[in-house]
């Protein structure tokens, strides 16, 4: 068996990884990047349908994170474009702004149906004064109950409920608060009608333009892939890591194959951002029986695409939409043209990506092909968006495994035992979403890959702790190992 020795081996081609790669040719140190798939980018990827472009979910490059923008801008310069940002909310047969306009809301609901969600947000806030005032102790432990003290109980059965059961397919009270906190904080009704009044933005999330590749977010990897292997640093698509040999605290090497080529890499560093799961389950000798109990306990949610060719010139002027009523299966309809115009060959037509959140095995995920166009004509024909069925001229279907990290009442538990597990080894580092089984979006999952690469160069910082809300601040802190602080 042939075997190759590079000085960093980096396990995924995605967003973390290939940043770890740039990162470290910076500091004059070549990698190997291993790539399951045939192209780089990860979830983060473009994929091409006839000309049609289109992501797996929308893909904002959006940061306060300074270093990764310099990163960003450093790989694709002046192909970036800007792009205002819109989103709608449909439920109940109505469109709904997002952030939410006061007066079309209202309009919306009704006179007792707003009325009925003042009454339940100022129950939900009083409640929780109450509790304060009597030191009532009352940790928040899931989806539903934090969303609850926001916003009340009416408001959540109608904008958080139904969508968020979609995309995870389990109830709201088994979904852990952890998940919430991270993706819609510093939200409050209070906050959402001064923001629709006096047009302040205070939710992380919430932002007015953001920039985009013109020809897609895979555009960004692809160029990132040509300038790393322009300066030595290879990327072998198609290739599956079959073992990865430890002895003690160290990674020794890994058995790879690229169709019927097998040959064995050994390296001084390894990176890895494959699912924690499949790591676990790839050492030889395998883990301890609670690391792998802890393995199989962690879930995850799938994802399919269903891209429509659309035979009309415009169709809604949002980049997405949010899905939230329940008689529907898609949970998000993207809009490629509104991201940039280049994404669609034929001016003439639109390019819509119906979401479906899905998992391996069920109705929906097996379904085939053609039912799934079928199904994602059918509602998009259904919707109140001037779509006729007859208009839907072509279709193709991408399916994506392990797409989003489940944050379920258990996960923070297994999570904890697998980290104090990888946390021994002396030349080994997980970066990324499903490399530390966190909902992390693009950026921050750069953060973590850059950490690890100045790990490699001398530097000392533990990326299980890099704080995930901050990143969306102007003040990113991150805790080192030594006593200085360091923050951008």
């Amino acid at each position: 068996m042939t075997i190759d020795h590079y000085p960093v081996v980096i396990i995924g081609a995605g967003p973390a990884r290939l940043t770890a790669a740039h990162q470290l040719d910076k500091g004059g140190v070549q990698s190997i990047i291993l790539e399951k798939a045939d192209k780089v980018g990860g979830i983060s990827r473009t994929e091409t349908y006839k000309g049609y472009r289109f992501d797996i979910g929308g893909h904002r490059f959006f940061t306060k994170v300074d270093e990764v923008q310099v990163i960003w801008n450093e790989i694709l310069g002046d192909d970036f474009i800007q792009v205002p940002r819109l989103s709608r909310i449909y439920y109940d047969g109505k469109f709904y702004d997002y952030p939410l306009s006061l007066f079309k809301t209202l309009r919306n609901l009704g006179i007792i149906r707003s009325a009925l969600v003042l009454i339940s947000y100022l129950k939900a806030k009083g409640n929780k004064y109450l509790k304060r005032y009597l030191k009532i102790s009352s940790e928040i432990e899931t989806f539903e109950d934090w969303v609850i003290d926001c916003f009340g109980e009416k408001l959540y059965q109608i904008f958080f409920k139904t969508y968020t059961e979609k995309v995870w397919g389990i109830p709201c009270n088994q979904i852990r608060a952890d998940w919430a906190a991270q993706r819609i904080q510093n939200m409050s009704l209070m906050r959402a009608v001064l923001n629709a009044l006096f047009g302040g933005q205070n939710a992380k999330s919430l932002i007015k333009t953001f920039d985009y590749p013109s020809l897609g977010p895979g555009m960004m990897w692809e160029r990132c892939q040509e300038i790393l292997e322009s300066k030595g640093s290879k990327t072998h698509l198609n290739t599956t890591v079959n073992r990865i040999q430890r002895e003690g605290r160290q990674i020794k090497s890994i058995e790879v194959q690229q169709g019927e080529h097998i040959w064995q890499i050994t390296g001084e560093h390894f990176i890895s951002s494959m699912p924690i799961t499949m790591l676990l389950h790839k050492l030889e000798p395998l883990p301890p029986l609670p690391v792998l109990e802890a393995a199989r306990g962690l879930k995850y949610r799938d994802f399919l695409i269903v891209s429509l060719v659309v035979n009309r010139k415009h169709l809604f002027p949002d980049n997405w939409l949010y899905i939230h009523s329940p008689e529907f299966k898609v949970g998000r309809i993207q809009n490629f043209k509104n991201w940039s115009p280049a994404m669609v060959p034929d001016p003439s037509k639109t390019c819509l990506g119906m979401e479906y959140f899905c998992t391996q095995g069920d109705e929906l995920w097996d379904m085939s092909d053609q039912k799934l166009i079928e199904l994602a004509t059918q509602e998009i024909s259904t919707l109140n968006l001037v779509v006729k069925a007859a208009d839907v001229e072509d279709g193709v279907v991408i399916r994506q495994q392990k797409a989003y990290p489940v944050y379920d009442s258990e996960y923070r538990q297994h999570l904890q035992v697998i980290q104090e597990y990888l946390e021994t080894f002396e030349n080994l580092q997980t970066v990324g979403r499903n490399g530390m089984h966190r909902y992390n979006n693009q950026d921050h999952s750069m953060l973590t890959a850059l950490l690890a690469a100045k790990n490699i160069l001398g530097e000392h910082h533990d990326l299980w702790d890099v704080n995930t809300e901050r990143s969306y601040h102007e003040e990113l802190t991150i805790r080192r190992n030594s006593k200085k602080q360091a923050s951008t």
